[in-house]
C-alpha cells in the first residue's frame, strides 16, 4: 500500500465541535487532559489521524495517512493553536451551523492565512439544531470571499446522526488529491510541540515532521542551543519505524536531553524547540523579514516600530522587537521589510512563515515569511542590505532572486551551504545556479560560486595592486601573494578563494613567481639610483666566474647590498652559501661539468672537481653542500655520486 503523508489542522471558534468532529472522523478522542474532559474546551493541542483511500484519477491506489492536529478555539488559548498550524496542508475550519461567523473565527482565519494555508474544507457542524444550514454556509462563503481559502467546499455535518461525516471525508481526500504532498528537501526539522519523560525510556518529543526524513539511530541537535542528541526510537501514528517520512506526525525517544526547562543541569528540550541533523545552520537573534498585515483588521491600530511583539514561529513564540526598513508603522492592508531582534535565539529557515501577537497575547496583529533567517542588527537600512532585502520581498519564492542576492550580499560561498538555511530543495538551488551561471551573474570555480560583479571587483583590485607594485619596485620580480591576500583583506579570508582569484590572475595575464605574483610581461629591472652599484656586482662576479670575491668583498655599501639583492631576487645570481654569490650563468655552468665528471668517472673527491673547475675549495665546498641539498649530488665517504634517476 502506498502512503502519502499529509497533516490537518482544525481551526475555530470554541464550543463549535472541532474535538468531537475529529472524533468522528478518526475515533481518537484528542481531548487527553482531565481539565479538557472536565471542562468541555481544548485546552492544549490534541492529535489523531486518520487513513482515506485517494480519489481516482490522482494518485490512483495509494492511501492518505491524514495526520490530525485538534487546536484550541478558545481567545485565551490561540498560542496553542498557533502552535498547531505551522506546517499543515490542509486546514479544517469548524464553524456552527447554528452560532455562525465568530470572532475567533476570523482570528483563525487569519492566522491560517498567515502562516500560508492555501487549501481548507468547512464543517458546517450542529447541522442537526437548525433547519436549513444554507444560511450559515452563505454567511461563511461571504466571510471568505478574497481569501485564499475563498473556494473552500463547505459541508454541513453532525456528530449526533452521523449527518455529512462521509462527505466531509470524501471532501478532504479531494482537496489532498490537489495539494503537492511535502517534499523531502534534505533538510529535516521536527518543531517540538510536545516533550515528556517515560519511565524506562526517557525523554520523548512529538512533533510534525517537514523537509525531509528521520531515521533510528540518527544523530541530531535540538535548537536553539545545538544541543547533541541521538534517536533511539521513532513512532509515526503509534506505530514502531525505522524511518520517518516528511508530512507526518512522530515521535521521538531522545535519551540525550531532558524534557521541560529545568535540564536538571544538563541538556533539555522543550515545546518551540526545533531536531535536526547537524550541519543545518544555526539559530539566530535576528531575522529579516516581509510582514504584512491583513486589512480584514479594520479599526485596528497600526503596528509601531520598536513594539515589543511574540512572533509565532514553528511550535513555539519568542519575544522579539520589530523594526520597520523604510516605514514607521504597519496599517492594515500594509506590507512592510522589518528585522524581529529577539530575545532569545530562534532556528528558522528563509521562506518559513510565522504570526505576529501582541505581547499580551490578546490579539493576532501581523504575519509573514523570513528573508534571511541570520541577519545582522548592523547595516540593516544600508543601501546594500535594503537592496538585498527588497529584491526577496518582491520575489519572495524565486530560487533564482535568492541565490543572486546570497552571493551578492556574500561575494562568494561553497555551492553545498548555498541557501542550506532555507526551504529551497537542492535541485531548485542547481537550476538557478545553472541558469546565473548561463548568464554570467555568477562565477563558478570548483566547488566556490561567486558574484560576478564581486568576483571581477577582486580581479580588477589585485592586477591594480600588482602593478602598482611594479611600478613603485620594479626591481622585485613581483607582489608578494601574502601581501596581496592581507591587501584584499576579508573578502579573499578563504584559502580556496584567495587561491581561485590567484589562477584567475594566471589565465589574465600575471605568473607566479615562487611566493610572488607579476604580470607575465613585467622584467625586474634596477632602479636608477642602483644601475651604477649594480654594475659594479655584475663586473665583479663576472672577472673570475668561478672564483668570485666573497660577500663582503663584493657588496661593501648599502647600494651594493641592495644591487645584489635584486639580483638574487631576479634570478640573475644564486646564493651559494652566506659568503658565496655566482651568477646564475656560471653556476648552471660550473653544475654541468661536475655532472659529466662524475658521470664518466662514477664518483669524484672535493680536490678532483676543484681541478676540474679551476677553483677553491672556499668555493667547492659550499658549492657541493649545496647540490647535495638540492638532491644533484650525494656524499658518500669523501667521494660525490650522483643522485639522479
Amino acid at each position: 500500500m502506498k502512503l502519502i503523508h499529509y497533516i490537518l489542522a482544525t481551526a475555530g471558534h470554541v464550543d463549535h465541535g472541532k474535538s468531537a468532529l475529529v472524533r468522528a472522523l478518526s475515533g481518537i478522542d484528542p481531548d487527553r487532559l482531565p481539565e479538557e474532559k472536565a471542562r468541555g474546551i481544548t485546552i492544549e493541542l490534541g492529535f489523531a489521524h486518520l487513513d482515506l483511500p485517494a480519489p481516482p484519477p490522482t494518485h490512483d491506489g495509494a492511501t492518505y495517512r491524514v495526520g490530525i492536529v485538534d487546536v484550541p478555539g478558545h481567545e485565551d488559548f490561540v498560542k496553542n493553536m498557533v502552535a498547531g498550524v505551522g506546517s499543515i496542508d490542509l486546514a479544517l475550519l469548524v464553524v456552527s451551523a447554528k452560532d455562525g461567523w465568530m470572532p475567533q473565527t476570523e482570528e483563525h482565519l487569519q492566522i491560517l492565512c498567515y502562516a500560508g494555508v492555501k487549501r481548507a474544507v468547512v464543517a458546517l457542524t450542529m447541522a442537526d439544531l437548525v433547519q436549513s444550514s444554507d444560511t450559515a454556509a452563505t454567511q461563511v462563503r461571504d466571510e471568505l470571499r478574497g481569501t485564499p481559502l475563498a473556494e473552500a467546499p463547505i459541508v454541513a455535518t453532525s456528530v449526533v446522526n452521523g449527518r455529512g461525516i462521509a462527505e466531509l471525508k470524501s471532501a478532504i481526500a479531494s482537496e489532498l488529491s490537489r495539494t503537492p504532498p511535502q517534499r523531502d528537501l534534505g533538510k529535516p526539522r521536527l518543531a517540538v510541540d510536545r516533550a515528556f519523560s517515560l519511565r524506562g525510556a526517557g525523554t520523548i518529543v512529538t512533533g510534525t515532521l517537514t523537509g525531509g526524513t528521520l531515521r533510528r539511530g540518527q544523530s541530531v541537535i535540538v535548537e536553539p542551543g545545538a544541543k547533541p542528541a541521538r534517536i533511539r526510537s521513532a513512532q509515526s501514528y503509534n506505530r514502531e519505524v525505522d524511518e520517518a517520512m516528511p508530512g507526518s506526525r512522530v515521535a521521538l525517544n531522545l535519551p540525550d536531553v531532558h524534557a521541560g526547562q529545568d535540564a536538571h543541569g544538563g541538556a533539555s528540550v522543550s515545546r518551540g524547540d526545533v531536531v535536526v541533523p547537524p550541519g543545518l545552520g544555526r539559530a539566530s537573534d535576528t531575522v529579516d523579514v516581509l510582514l504584512e498585515m491583513s486589512g480584514r483588521r479594520e479599526g485596528a491600530k497600526p503596528l509601531k516600530e520598536g513594539t515589543r511583539v511574540r512572533v509565532h514561529h514553528g511550535s513555539g513564540n519568542v519575544p522579539a522587537f520589530v523594526y520597520f526598513l523604510d516605514a514607521s508603522t504597519l496599517a492594515p492592508g500594509g506590507r512592510v521589510v522589518a528585522e524581529f531582534r529577539f530575545e532569545t535565539p530562534v532556528f528558522t529557515f528563509v521562506g518559513d512563515r510565522f504570526i505576529v501577537r501582541d505581547w499580551s497575547e490578546q490579539q493576532t496583529l501581523a504575519g509573514g515569511v523570513i528573508l534571511d533567517a541570520d541577519a545582522s542588527r548592523r547595516g540593516f537600512r544600508s543601501r546594500q542590505r535594503r537592496g538585498f532585502l527588497q529584491s526577496r520581498a518582491d520575489h519572495p519564492g524565486d530560487a533564482i532572486v535568492f541565490v543572486s542576492t546570497e552571493l551578492a550580499r556574500d561575494g562568494a560561498a561553497p555551492r553545498a551551504s548555498l541557501l542550506l538555511q532555507s526551504r529551497f530543495a537542492s535541485a531548485a538551488i542547481d537550476q538557478a545556479v545553472e541558469k546565473l551561471a548561463t548568464e554570467h551573474r555568477i562565477i563558478a570555480r570548483g566547488e566556490w560560486l561567486a558574484d560576478a560583479g564581486w568576483w571581477l571587483g577582486l580581479q580588477r583590485k589585485s592586477l591594480e595592486a600588482i602593478e602598482a607594485f611594479h611600478r613603485s619596485h620594479p626591481q622585485e620580480v613581483g607582489l608578494r601573494l601574502t601581501d596581496l591576500r592581507q591587501l584584499l583583506g576579508k573578502q579573499a579570508t578563504r584559502a580556496e578563494v584567495f587561491d581561485a582569484v590567484v589562477e584567475d590572475l594566471c589565465r589574465d595575464g600575471c605568473a607566479r613567481a615562487g611566493v610572488a605574483i607579476r604580470r607575465s610581461t613585467h622584467r625586474p629591472a634596477l632602479p636608477p639610483h642602483l644601475q651604477a652599484a649594480g654594475a659594479r656586482v655584475r663586473a665583479s662576479l663576472a672577472a673570475k666566474p668561478l672564483e668570485p670575491p666573497s660577500r663582503k668583498e663584493l657588496t661593501p655599501d648599502a647600494l651594493t647590498q641592495q644591487a645584489l639583492r635584486f639580483l638574487l631576487q631576479s634570478g640573475e645570481a644564486v646564493e651559494i652559501g652566506d659568503e658565496l654569490v655566482l651568477q646564475s650563468e656560471h653556476y648552471r655552468r660550473a653544475i654541468g661539468m661536475i655532472r659529466a665528471h662524475i658521470r664518466g668517472r662514477g664518483g669524484a673527491s672535493v680536490s678532483e672537481l676543484r681541478q676540474v673547475l679551476n677553483t677553491s675549495r672556499r668555493v667547492m665546498v659550499p658549492l657541493l653542500e649545496k647540490l647535495d641539498r638540492e638532491g644533484i649530488t650525494l656524499r658518500q665517504g669523501d667521494k660525490r655520486i650522483l643522485r639522479e634517476k
